[in-house]
């Protein structure tokens, strides 16, 4: 489903509330509509899918299993513009939301929303408006009716464009969460189907990018080929951003510390110390008990500063007193570190599994030299009020299998 095919929210808002009452007369009181009309909202919203949601009977309107699906993604579709309303509500100092799944009008749109969020990503009108084939006034009516429903001011102009205010920050925040839900509705009826089909994009942080990635999609991609797999290698704190709003299914990689209030979940997949990498050449590579100090001097490829692996290559030089060797190179660039290992004599501190091609090849050695403390957790992180959709509960299923695959390579290759 493209951009353009979003279903209609305010048909949805009618599915919803026929589910909740199990009648369309009912429903339809309550949206102070006419029976008419819910009844068409929800034909209309049965042909877009293709799929009955109910079974029509004379004791009421009872979902289909598919309606079922449906309904359950919808309840957290509401759920996150309730949430919005009622902070929109708040920061007017108005009356909160009182009766329950109460929703303003102007954010019943699915077009207005994803204009919205298009203008969010372009900060250029006419981008915005070409995007979805529209004029550039339809996309500056949409954003004035967002601004006077919700009684903020969304964007202002800056010499960079048209940029988000930050109550607009959080507007969009809740706006993309919606649209992300909206989005996995026609998958969630696939999956009921028994087809995977749909996107997944991964965060996928240094730690996971070169055994267990990999061999999860290829795995995925032969049982599942109607999947389309994305890769984010941006720096953790742009994934994490991306996962709380939905863009990001999920984080591969290193384990940070979460507290309860972070809102995100962590699963340990497994754990693994840091080595240190030369090429098979280099004048340290047959030396054997070497210490810190032996390496204080020698030019070094590290972490960026703030990534904890880099704290964790300081901390190894501070335990013996010594001052944490000034780095050659501050990179996380996979590619970087490979080539500059292999074409120089510059030695690096990471995982062994992130270089294990060229470990296994012999191109890279690991030099005889302990590290302290430096295991490290490797596993997923999701947003703990997630629904993740059917793909990518599947691309997550394939990797713990994958886990147990580089967990028995990276033991045999160590013995």
């Amino acid at each position: 489903m493209s951009s353009k095919d979003f279903l209609n929210i305010a048909q949805l808002r009618a599915f919803k509330l026929v589910a909740d009452t199990g009648s369309a007369t009912r429903a339809a009181t309550a949206l102070f509509r006419a029976q008419s009309a819910v009844t068409r909202s929800v034909q209309e919203l049965e042909a877009a899918l293709g799929e009955p949601l109910f079974d029509r009977k004379p004791s009421g309107m009872l979902p289909t299993p598919v309606g079922r699906a449906v309904l359950h993604r919808c309840e957290r579709l509401f759920a996150e513009l309730e949430e919005l309303a009622r902070w929109c509500a708040a920061r007017q100092a108005r009356r909160r939301l009182t009766a329950e799944g109460s929703l303003p009008a102007y954010l019943l749109n699915t077009r207005r929303l994803q204009l919205f969020a298009a203008l969010a990503r372009h900060r250029h009108m006419p981008s915005a408006a070409k995007a979805f084939g529209i004029s550039q006034p339809a996309v500056s009516t949409a954003i004035r009716v967002l601004e006077s429903g919700s009684g903020l001011q969304l964007f202002h102009r800056s010499p960079r464009g048209i940029l988000l205010t930050t109550e607009g920050e959080t507007f969009l925040l809740h706006v993309r969460r919606a649209l992300n839900e909206l989005r996995h509705v026609p998958d969630d009826i696939a999956a009921l189907h028994g087809y995977i089909q749909g996107a997944v994009t991964v965060g996928a942080l240094p730690l996971g990018r070169t055994l267990i990635l990999p061999k999860a999609i290829a795995s995925m991609s032969a049982k599942h080929p109607g999947v389309r797999i994305v890769t984010d290698e941006s720096a953790y704190e742009t994934l994490v951003a991306g996962l709380r709003a939905g863009d990001i299914d999920f984080i591969l990689g290193a384990l940070r510390e979460n507290d309860a209030s972070s809102g995100l979940m962590n699963e340990r997949l497994m754990s693994e110390d840091m080595v240190v990498l030369a090429r098979r050449s280099h004048p340290l590579a047959n030396e054997r008990g070497l210490t810190v100090a032996d390496l204080q001097d020698v030019k070094w490829i590290v972490p960026r500063s703030h990534a904890p692996a880099r704290a964790l290559f300081e901390a190894q030089f501070k335990r013996v007193k010594l001052k944490p060797p000034m780095p050659s190179v501050e990179t996380a660039d996979l590619a970087v570190i490979r080539g500059l290992l292999l074409g120089t004599d510059m030695l690096a501190a990471l995982s062994a599994q992130q270089l294990h091609h060229e470990c296994q090849s012999g191109e890279l050695v690991v030099l005889d030299v302990k590290l302290h403390n430096t295991r490290r957790d490797i596993g997923l992180t999701l947003r703990a009020a997630g629904a993740p959709s059917p793909a990518a509960r599947a691309l997550i299923d394939a990797i713990r299998l994958a886990v147990v695959d580089v967990a028995r390579t990276v033991t045999i290759a160590a013995a």
